[in-house]
């Protein structure tokens, strides 16, 4: 009897929950149900964070929007939708603009300081005078990007795809550029001191009169490239492939030139590493 009493007290425990399990699954799937299709985000939610009474906007729709000098710092925008939309001298300080569409946005002079745009879409984007200290911009696609005169000192630029991109007088010291794809890029007077550009593919980019003090090229694919009025004092060129690159009126005081290919660079005015001028 007390066996029996034992045997039937499991079964019900086990109804029991097997019904609770019933009553979660219910509730649920009615949670699913009551979000909005595909996550969509309501123009309700929409105006609330351009109140300023939300800080987040997963999603949102901002397509084409006037938000000059509007104030987003430490606001959350994951896959939102700015393309085209004018952000001129906003604050996207600490911003979370992870895989956001900023495709031919207007960001000159924005502070993005310590941003997080990994993934982002930036094409043709202008960013011209825009702070990017810090900011993690690994992955984003800045193809056709607008950079000129912008502080991306120690940024995050792993992977990123620079094709095309102005990067004219760029501060670009400290920042990690491993992997990053710079071809037809705009260099022209950037600051690159110290930089890590080991084993980069820098064919046919203009670097006339940038600043590239102890930057570590050895390896670097070179080929084609203009060096004009640059200056390598200390640099590392090691095993660097110059073929065909102009190097004219550059400072190459301290720099290491060992295995290094030369076949038809020009070193005209040059300040050789042992200090000397080069002579036509």
């Amino acid at each position: 009897m007390i066996g029996r009493t034992r045997i039937g007290d499991k079964w019900e425990l086990s109804r029991m929950r097997e019904a609770l399990r019933g009553q979660w699954a219910a509730a649920l799937l009615a949670l699913v149900l009551s979000l909005p299709a595909g996550g969509a985000v309501s123009g309700e939610d929409v105006d609330a964070f351009l109140k300023g009474a939300a800080k987040t906007c997963i999603e949102c729709d901002l397509v084409g929007r006037d938000l000059r000098e509007r104030d987003f710092k430490r606001t959350r925008l994951d896959r939102v939708k700015l393309r085209g939309a004018d952000l001129s001298q906003a604050s996207l300080f600490r911003t979370s603009l992870l895989r956001a569409d900023l495709a031919a946005a207007k960001l000159a002079g924005a502070n993005l300081n310590l941003a997080d745009a990994k993934w982002a879409d930036l094409t043709g984007a202008n960013l011209a005078g825009a702070l990017l200290f810090e900011a993690d911009l690994s992955g984003a696609n800045l193809s056709g990007a607008d950079l000129r005169g912008a502080y991306m000192g120690r940024a995050k630029l792993n992977q990123a795809n620079f094709t095309g991109a102005n990067l004219r007088a760029t501060d670009l010291r400290a920042a990690r550029l491993a992997g990053a794809t710079l071809k037809g890029a705009d260099m022209r007077g950037a600051r690159l001191d110290k930089q890590n550009l080991r084993g980069m593919d820098l064919q046919g980019i203009n670097f006339a009169m940038a600043d590239m003090v102890e930057a570590d090229l050895s390896g670097a694919d070179l080929r084609g490239a203009t060096l004009a009025g640059v200056n390598l004092f200390a640099a590392n060129l090691h095993g660097a492939d110059l073929r065909g690159a102009n190097l004219e009126g550059a400072n190459l005081t301290n720099a290491i030139l060992s295995e290094t290919q030369t076949e038809g660079a020009k070193f005209e005015a040059a300040i050789m590493p042992d200090g000397r001028r080069s002579e036509p």
